[in-house]
């Protein structure tokens, strides 16, 4: 769900916040910053979350956070949809996300289930 920030909280790139300790949203991260290149910042909330005083920690565990340039903060799967719509090409996702009610329901059962199996994917996938 979207929350406004405060308006002098306007940036030149928007911001991905994401867990640094674990190795699956780092690995993720990595695949993100290789399609958004330039055009999204990414940070672990260990490090940036003294910034947002309004994002609960538990949000910052539960979830990867997108602070927009606007300011507009987004979370779970939406995060990732707007973050990916930065790159040409990758709109799209975004734009079923917002128009399509069942499309951003499923995304979003299907990161939070993945979300809080993070751990054993890792163990599984070898990232550890």
């Amino acid at each position: 769900m979207m929350e406004p920030m405060p308006s002098d909280a306007e940036s030149a790139k928007p911001l991905l916040i994401y867990d640094g300790d674990c190795s699956f949203c780092r690995y993720w991260v990595d695949c993100g910053r290789r399609i958004t290149r330039d055009s999204v910042t990414y940070a672990p909330y260990q490090e940036v979350a003294a910034q947002f005083p309004q994002i609960p920690i538990e949000r910052f565990r539960a979830a990867a956070q997108f602070v927009d340039r606007d300011g507009t903060i987004s979370s779970g799967a939406e995060a990732i949809f707007r973050a990916l719509s930065y790159t040409p090409g990758w709109q799209w996702l975004l734009w079923l996300y917002t128009h399509l009610r069942f499309f951003a329901w499923v995304s979003e059962r299907i990161y939070l289930w993945v979300a809080r199996h993070r751990n054993g994917l890792s163990r599984l996938l070898g990232l550890h």
